[in-house]
């Protein structure tokens, strides 16, 4: 390189013809390159826009940062638990999350934000190639150890070699993770097309590099885990009982990303095998917050002396989140739900407005898209931007997703749905089975026989009506209801026919769609591509809603992955509902006022006047 102010060398005079020696007076400046575009540093990211809160905001609005800490609080869950290890394929984990504190926290009234947490600061490349995390120094783990970079790259490093599959999908686009000093850590990406990156890597826990030592990830956990979280593991039976004691010198808990939040004194979590048992126990003052998800029992269950005496409290608070997709899903590994007019036809055989009317009281909406109650959501035929994504794999694709508006079929709701059933019958034809005998059987005879596997006994009232419509079309089809540890292993494994998932959505959908249905994910254990699809179509399009690089973009590549997955008729799509039920001994104290997540129970608190009350209720027998 040429430094400025020397004569040109005689070599390359020759090489350039007769040119008069050039004075560094008079030599043309070089162009000044331009500045590189600097780094943005932040105290929070939102993936579209920026934040609503500003950087000194002192608690998120829905809490009350004078709330009293203190009190015990008992849930219910359904089911068992047998390890402290969330994070791995091996073993079914207590609700033990709030142990890790993560880099950056959420609001449960923003639409995909984190506020710094673990971190003060947030570095986004200009060229979106990097996050870096620059960590608090007053951060500790329960034992007094600092959290460093240095455990959020081993965590994230377990995480990936050794994590449930998922883990592999959402950071699939990090190149490597480096550490820059004992507080900055730093996550090197692919390339700058994965927009949500920064927020993924920010939902990261931090756990402790030096209690793992010696420790095997991938095993259930049986110790109580180290953290730096605000509560810690107490008292515990596996399967039965778990106790989460608050840690009364939480090192956040002045954080504006804390106050107000993880007030009770001890969250105690009692393990019920039966739901009915659980209302049961609620009822009886033995549970102390209930969310409530089955309308039958919403509807017809709560009308009992504590809530007729005020001393329970019941009410539907509005959620404004996307409600994604529950489903019946057909695991097309197995050979007779490969063909897709026989998924169709199981769609054509369920009678939601039957279940509708005659089980629910009414009170749901049927769900037609994997992104309901977004933008995201397919209607009506594809848009010309949506075209321009389709049009390459027309001839991989069904007719319909170009021609035809999805819709489900809707019946009169009496119970007889003939219409449907034609249906479902000829396209069943078409795929190659035929009614001889009572029996739908293939070519070579055999009746198409298949299980519906659940977890939960309370799901039975609504598969067995649809069990019965399929059996008057000649399948032999049964229901199968184990616990929910079998449950996990099974599935983890894809060891079943049907089953009931929820694909739940968020409103900027991204790197989980990898995971619920790429190819890839299809091969990996513990996935949540329950449906088995592995379609060269769908991959393409999960990677253009990953790489979207606008808000239009993406919900372009969204809406055409939509209706792509349903035209494909993997699960037979059930209902949603835009509230959140919740029931509750009068003894919390909450600040009342509408937030997205409708309820975020983390925020509410013992209220020591109106717990007094009500104990004093329940030792006399109310």
């Amino acid at each position: 390189m040429q430094r400025r102010g020397l004569l040109l060398t005689l070599p390359a005079l020759l090489g350039a013809g007769y040119a008069r020696p050039v004075r560094a007076d008079d030599a043309p400046a070089p162009a000044t390159p331009p500045a590189a575009a600097a780094p943005t540093r932040t105290y929070g990211l939102a993936l579209v826009g920026d934040p609503k809160l500003p950087a000194d905001f002192t608690h998120f609005p829905y809490c009350n940062p004078d709330a009293p800490k203190g009190g015990e609080v008992v849930l219910a869950a359904l089911g068992s638990y047998d390890s402290f290890n969330p994070f791995i394929v091996r073993g079914v984990a207590g609700p033990v999350g709030v142990v890790w504190d993560t880099l950056t926290r959420a609001s449960a009234d923003e639409p995909d934000t984190g506020y710094g947490h673990l971190a003060h600061t947030i570095e986004v490349g200009a060229d979106k190639t990097y996050v870096a995390f620059e960590l608090r120094p007053e951060a500790k783990f329960h034992d007094g150890m600092p959290v460093t970079a240095d455990d959020v790259a081993w965590t994230f490093d377990a995480l990936r070699e050794k994590g449930r599959p998922y883990f592999r999908q959402y950071y699939a686009d990090v190149a490597k993770v480096t550490t820059e000093g004992p507080l900055r850590v730093v996550f090197h990406f692919k390339g700058g097309g994965n927009r949500e990156l920064p927020q993924i890597l920010g939902q990261l826990s931090a756990l402790p590099k030096h209690w793992w030592e010696g420790r095997d990830f991938a095993a259930p956990l049986n110790d109580p885990p180290l953290g730096s979280g605000p509560y810690k593991v107490g008292r515990h039976e596996f399967g039965r009982t778990l106790v989460m004691d608050r840690v009364a010198d939480y090192w956040g808990r002045d954080l504006p990303t804390a106050k107000g939040l993880d007030n009770f004194g001890s969250i105690r979590t009692e393990y019920y095998r039966d739901a009915t048992v659980a209302l049961q126990a609620f009822k009886a003052g033995q549970v102390d917050f209930r969310h409530e998800n089955i309308s039958r029992v919403w509807a017809s269950e709560y009308d009992f002396p504590a809530l007729q005496k005020g001393l329970v409290k019941k009410r539907a608070f509005d959620e404004r989140l996307p409600t994604g997709m529950q489903g019946f899903v057909m695991n097309t590994r197995r050979p007779i739900f490969k063909d897709r007019r026989v998924r169709e036809a199981m769609t054509q055989a369920f009678d939601f407005e039957w279940e509708n009317k005659n089980l629910f009281f009414g009170l749901y909406t049927r769900t037609s898209s994997y992104f309901s109650s977004s933008d995201f959501a397919s209607s009506g035929l594809p848009s010309v931007d949506e075209l321009a994504l389709l049009e390459p794999f027309r001839d991989k694709l069904p007719d319909e997703v170009f021609s035809k508006e999805f819709t489900l079929p809707v019946t009169d709701g009496s119970g007889n749905n003939r219409e449907g059933a034609k249906r479902a019958l000829a396209l069943l034809r078409e795929a190659g089975w035929d009614v001889k005998e009572r029996k739908l059987v293939d070519a070579s005879g055999q009746q198409m026989t298949f299980e519906i596997l659940l977890d939960d006994p309370t799901f039975e009232r609504i598969t067995l009506p649809y069990v019965q419509w399929l059996q008057r079309l000649g399948m032999d089809v049964k229901v199968r209801t184990v616990d929910s540890a079998q449950y996990q292993r099974v599935t983890d494994e894809f060891d079943f026919d049907m089953t009931v998932n929820v694909y739940g959505e968020s409103d900027s959908p991204g790197n989980e769609q990898a995971d619920n249905w790429t190819s890839d994910a299809a091969k990996e254990s513990g996935s949540n591509n329950l449906a088995g699809a592995s379609d060269p179509v769908v991959d393409a399009l999960v990677a253009k809603v990953i790489s979207a690089r606008s808000r239009e973009a993406l919900i372009t590549a969204t809406r055409a992955l939509d209706r792509v997955l349903l035209w494909n008729w993997y699960v037979v799509p059930h209902w949603h509902l835009q509230s959140y039920w919740a029931a509750w001994w009068d003894r919390f104290g909450f600040v009342d006022r509408p937030i997205r997540a409708g309820v975020d129970f983390n925020a509410w608190w013992v209220d020591p006047a109106l717990a007094a009350k009500t104990d004093a209720a329940r030792q006399s027998g109310l």
